[in-house]
């Protein structure tokens, strides 16, 4: 991440919309955000998490991809990826998980990537299970959208 990423950060982790399928539930503010990005280390190993601001071709920064509870004893990390909506259906989210998974795979000697999906959401399923993702668990009533829970699933890779 670099400075110039602040505002996407900001308009995405203060999306409400998202919060429903991930674990954030309050808002952040400039602060806080300018501050966690003048401060990451952007090492996984320091940090237990790094992330990778997504850009298309015009180098447009279109999206985040989250790599978060890295565990260096089992080798393993769960994903999470943010596309603007402008942006969905157009292939990048699938270049993004391709790249990722190469660098886990290459870089991070990483044996498995997980992710943790709203079983409603078809797209990212889809997304995870096109790059080899196979469903792991089912998770009931795991996510809480403030008026009912949804199951979602446990979706896993081993590279």
């Amino acid at each position: 991440m670099e400075p110039e990423d602040l505002d996407l950060l900001y308009e995405i982790e203060n999306d409400t919309a998202l919060w429903d399928v991930g674990t954030t539930n309050v808002p952040y503010s400039r602060y806080a955000l300018h501050d966690y990005v003048a401060h990451a280390s952007n090492d996984i190993y320091a940090d237990r998490q790094v992330r990778f601001m997504i850009d298309n071709e015009q180098e447009e920064t279109i999206g985040i991809m989250d790599m978060v509870n890295f565990n260096p004893k089992h080798q393993r990390a769960e994903l999470g990826i943010v596309i603007m909506n402008k942006f969905r259906g157009l292939g990048y989210g699938q270049a993004a998980l391709r790249e990722v998974v190469k660098y886990a795979q290459s870089v991070l000697h990483l044996h498995q990537l997980y992710v943790i999906v709203d079983a409603e959401n078809k797209a990212s399923i889809q997304l995870f299970q096109e790059q080899g993702f196979e469903q792991g668990a089912i998770l009931k009533q795991w996510l809480y959208d403030g008026q009912k829970y949804h199951d979602a699933l446990f979706l896993q890779t081993f590279l």
